[in-house]
């Protein structure tokens, strides 16, 4: 079980990826370099050989293969995946391009402790199936102004837990789904940031979120 306070500790940082881990890469580097008080602990990936494990060891950061391949079963792979974190201390999780549902026995064990980012102002364009360019492309079809990311607590549903921040870039004339993705990916990763420096700060209380 994670800590129940984490403001003024040094935070203990799980990783969850499937492919690149762009954004476990940015908060360990801000945790080397002392913009987060924190520590990247493991990173945990659905596929066996993804860019996130060698970005990883080149960060010093423990890489776990955990899949359907590697436990049979979708309830043992959560278990798996719930006592690996435990064993470790993980204070919180970070989902760094996580394309898998987080399962029932890690979503009851770090209950408000689970943190990702949506490329996009929620509650707008969230839900089954917004992801990726289909979120810009929703965005773009709507005529909005503006656009982009949130990060946010995860709970049993799609992108409907508490949000922590949000970042806003604007829709430009001439954007397509992927001119619009790239302005919104760039404000992703100091979103990740803001909100971990806030939680251990303890000016974002995850309790209270």
């Amino acid at each position: 079980m994670p800590s129940t306070t984490l403001a003024g500790k040094t935070l203990r940082l799980a990783f969850l990826a499937s492919h690149g881990g762009s954004a476990m890469k940015a908060v360990a580097e801000a945790c080397a370099d002392g913009r987060i008080k924190g520590e990247p602990i493991l990173v945990i990936s659905n596929n066996r050989v993804p860019l996130a494990f060698e970005r990883a060891a080149d960060l010093g950061i423990k890489t776990f293969h955990m899949s359907l391949k590697t436990h049979p079963g979708e309830g043992e792979l959560d278990l798996s995946i719930c006592e690996t974190l435990a064993a470790h201390e993980i204070d919180l999780i970070v989902l760094s391009g996580y394309m898998r549902k987080i399962g029932p026995e890690t979503l009851k064990a770090f209950h408000n402790r689970i943190l990702n980012v949506h490329p996009a102002l929620l509650p707008h364009y969230g839900g089954q199936g917004m992801y990726g360019g289909r979120v810009h492309q929703a965005v773009l079809d709507a005529g909005d102004k503006e656009s982009g990311a949130t990060i946010h607590l995860i709970d049993a549903d799609y992108d409907t837990g508490p949000i922590l921040v949000q970042g806003r870039v604007p829709v430009q004339e001439g954007d397509d789904a992927k001119t619009l993705a790239a302005r919104v990916a760039g404000v992703e990763h100091d979103l990740f940031i803001e909100a971990l420096q806030g939680i251990a700060a303890g000016t974002i209380d995850l309790d209270k979120a």
